[in-house]
């Protein structure tokens, strides 16, 4: 198989694997930084840790680079307009004219209303291919009481909060 089928054929599985939609937010000390993302996961518990991968013609990539520390924002199915405006066309600070966002004392952007900002200390970094591999140190976690998770599968957003319980009715 040639690469080029075999890169057709992973785009293809990875349209059946859901992932958690989260914004990647950083700040290099004069600008801030948002992409949604979904290649991001757990590392380790001990530890503490997690890992992002991001694209190296993406607008946080430079901050990060240069060891930037991050937050992970995962986002909860009412912020869906924040994850296409963190991928569309819109960059910089305009990518931030919406949304709860407050600053960390370290500086790190986060969204005081995603399902959970995970603010992390850049740990190290390596290039694979396109990518860059970032490992945060998590510093500290704000979560929300609701449970309602942006999901992208198959080139759509869909969610896997659970259907609210029937009441059962009295007769």
């Amino acid at each position: 198989m040639n690469d080029v089928n075999l890169k057709a054929d992973m785009l293809q599985a990875m349209r059946r694997l859901a992932k958690s939609v989260t914004i990647i937010s950083t700040s290099n000390g004069s600008e801030r930084f948002a992409m949604a993302a979904t290649a991001v996961d757990s590392l380790s518990t001990e530890p503490p840790s997690l890992l992002i991968c991001v694209n190296k013609t993406a607008s946080p990539h430079a901050a990060l680079a240069t060891g930037a520390d991050f937050c992970v924002n995962i986002l909860g199915v009412e912020q869906q307009d924040l994850a296409n405006l963190c991928s569309g066309a819109i960059k910089g600070e305009a990518r931030f004219d919406r949304g709860n966002w407050l600053t960390s004392p370290g500086g790190i952007p986060y969204l005081g209303d995603a399902q959970s900002a995970i603010l992390c200390r850049q740990d190290g970094h390596f290039s694979y291919g396109t990518h860059t591999v970032f490992i945060g140190r998590i510093l500290q976690i704000h979560t929300t009481d609701a449970i309602t998770p942006l999901v992208y599968l198959d080139g759509s957003y869909t969610t896997t909060a659970k259907p609210a319980p029937s009441l059962a009715v009295a007769g």
